[in-house]
């Protein structure tokens, strides 16, 4: 049976790339947030946790996951622990997200699938990820990349849709 290290050696550049990626986008994310912290009154307060929290959450998640796969010296059991910890939370937290955006009439469909449906997938595809990497499955890294890239795209448009929001709040402001 192959260890974890040696399910997921191949895959190193891949979680290298990944986590980059999502570090990076976290850094746009604060100069955008910075940027655009004088349009979000604090009487917006409740719309931001609901859709600014999450993209730094799950930014945050694709960076940890890729973190714990690039460590080399975790045995098979703390990759797969800590990874599972990682989706059972996600997919929580995601659970509370999609029922925040059911509570705000007007949400676009597409809101219910980027910031709810995706990332309870993606996470549920982690949990499964780990347990698959527990038992020593060879599916366990295309389980995992698959997912996470999943959280990645649907990040990557909720990120967008928040910088078109600030955008168009920084546009239609009095000067």
């Amino acid at each position: 049976m192959p260890q974890s290290q040696d399910l997921l050696k191949d895959w190193h550049e891949f979680y290298l790339l990944i986590g980059t990626a999502a570090a990076a986008l976290i850094a746009l994310l604060f100069v955008a947030a910075s940027i655009g912290a004088g349009f979000m009154p604090p009487e917006r307060a409740a719309a931001r946790r609901t859709y600014m929290s999450p993209v730094i959450f799950h930014f945050t998640s694709i960076l940890c996951v890729s973190l714990v796969v690039l460590v080399p010296s975790h045995p098979r059991e703390s990759h797969s622990l800590l990874i599972g910890l990682n989706g059972v939370v996600g997919a929580v937290a995601s659970a509370v997200i999609s029922a925040r955006l059911l509570r705000y009439s007007g949400v676009d469909w597409f809101d219910h699938i980027g910031y709810g449906a995706a990332p309870i997938v993606s996470y549920v595809g982690v949990i499964s990820a780990a347990v698959a990497l527990f038992c020593n499955s060879t599916v366990a890294p295309e389980v995992l990349a698959a997912a996470l890239v999943v959280l990645l795209i649907a990040n990557i448009r909720n990120a967008w849709d928040l910088a078109l929001t600030l955008a168009n709040r920084r546009i239609g402001s009095p000067q």
